[in-house]
């Protein structure tokens, strides 16, 4: 019987990647993954230390892994990704159970690790950044309609909130040819969207010699197979004219895009370090808009920020109204251990972050729901990936990356459909597939 492989993941999609990388790592090892931890021989844990929630749930789940090792010694438990990189040996010493560490630029050498597991009582540590941005090609082990593709990881913007940089490293480009190699195996494999995946994707291929994002976008773009390209995630100080106009474009492309914009007003965007006014913002909006204007444009938001006062909440608000998001991440904000602006005074009572936020989601919520309900009657290309909410329903996404439920079978996953919309809800759309 093969010994039986459980990852837990928090995080983002950069880290879900990554978990499907070691998942295929540990399947090099004899390792088949496993249900639930109690059938595992090895777990692993790739953590996310962005925001303080998803550490404190890290923290909670090795508390409790610990009491499941006291009654199976033989199991092994791996932490893995930002927080691994972060707190490297404390975690080791502040968990005993835990058997390894790995940082997120190490994942490579899992094989390594577990082939010494229980040599002469050793726990290893590895982490650290890698100077070659290769990571070879690695697929998932189960085929899905679509799959993530990293193109590049690390940040050099040092945002003054922001852990990325320090637990990621720096700006590192993959290989083009590698990543289109990824891509063909991939559209072979029967995989008909890709998202690629960067903490700034708008960096990619900064460093010559290889090809800038666009020009990227567009050799994907010509890859038989594929139909669907997303990306995320874009900084707008690095969002190019040239990749504004890969929209217009390229007709694998889709019409939406992640751009970040944490505030709205520029006394705060100029403490966050972001480097963009809030007129800069808007800008790159119309000339998005101008080149599709029907693109879905997502972003992120943090209320509370030290200094924040309500003016500069109102125009936050303000920005929110007049952009009109199709969906936003809205966070408050929490010291991140290392950071500038965990040096300052947190200054902004719970109580009133909390207010802010769910003012905030109020307004957003209005929004993204009169947006859904515009759709109401128009046909929409959906590609499916399963099933979906109820008997007899399917799933699958718009290209503005809206969820749609209509009634189908199995058969059709994977197939790009035409479906009517006849009902916009608050996170979702519903359907009837139309000849």
């Amino acid at each position: 019987m093969p010994r039986r492989v459980y990852i837990k993941t928090f995080g983002c999609q950069m880290n879900e990647r990554d978990s499907e990388r070691m998942l295929a790592l540990a399947a090099s090892s004899g390792y088949a993954p496993a249900r639930v931890p109690e059938e595992a021989d090895l777990i692993l844990i790739n953590t996310c230390t962005v925001r303080r929630k998803p550490e404190h749930k890290v923290y909670s789940l090795l508390g409790r892994l610990e009491h499941l090792k006291r009654t199976r010694p033989e199991l092994k438990i791996g932490v893995a990704g930002c927080l691994a990189q972060q707190e490297g040996p404390a975690l080791l010493e502040r968990f005993p159970g835990i058997d390894f560490v790995l940082g997120p630029d190490k994942i490579r050498y899992l094989p390594r690790i577990l082939g010494e597991l229980g040599e002469n009582g050793k726990r290893p540590c590895i982490v650290g950044f890698e100077e070659d941005p290769s990571q070879g090609v690695l697929l998932p082990l189960q085929t899905k309609v679509r799959a993530y593709v990293n193109v590049m990881q690390g940040c050099d913007n040092y945002c003054a909130y922001c852990i990325v940089p320090y637990v990621r490293g720096p700006e590192k480009s993959r290989p083009s040819g590698e990543i289109l190699e990824e891509v063909r195996l991939l559209a072979e494999r029967g995989v008909k969207e890709v998202m690629l995946l960067g903490q700034n994707v708008n960096a990619y291929g900064k460093r010559p010699p290889d090809l800038t994002f666009p020009q990227l976008l567009a050799k994907i773009n010509e890859i038989p197979g594929i139909e669907r390209i997303r990306f995320v995630t874009s900084h707008p100080r690095d969002l190019s004219d040239e990749l504004i106009e890969a929209f217009g474009k390229l007709e694998k492309l889709c019409e939406q895009i992640h751009l970040p914009f944490q505030s709205g007003s520029d006394r705060i965007l100029e403490r966050m370090g972001r480097g963009y006014s809030r007129k800069d913002y808007l800008e790159k909006v119309r000339k998005l808009r101008d080149a599709v204007p029907r693109i879905a444009i997502t972003a992120d938001a943090i209320v509370g920020f030290p200094g924040e006062k309500e003016e500069d909440f109102e125009d936050t608000l303000r920005l929110i109204e007049e952009v009109e998001f199709d969906g936003l991440f809205s966070f408050k904000y929490s010291p991140r251990k290392g950071t500038r602006a965990s040096r300052w005074v947190d200054d902004v009572p719970p109580e009133e972050k909390q207010r802010r936020l769910e003012a905030l989601q109020a307004l957003q919520r209005s929004i993204t729901l009169k947006k859904n309900r515009d759709l109401e009657g128009e046909v929409m290309e959906v590609l499916v990936e399963g099933k979906g909410k109820g008997e007899g329903q399917m799933m699958g996404r718009t290209r503005c990356f809206r969820v749609v439920n209509f009634p189908g079978e199995e058969s059709m996953v994977g197939k790009l459909l035409r479906v009517r919309i006849t009902e916009g809800l608050q996170n979702s759309l519903r359907g009837e597939p139309v000849a």
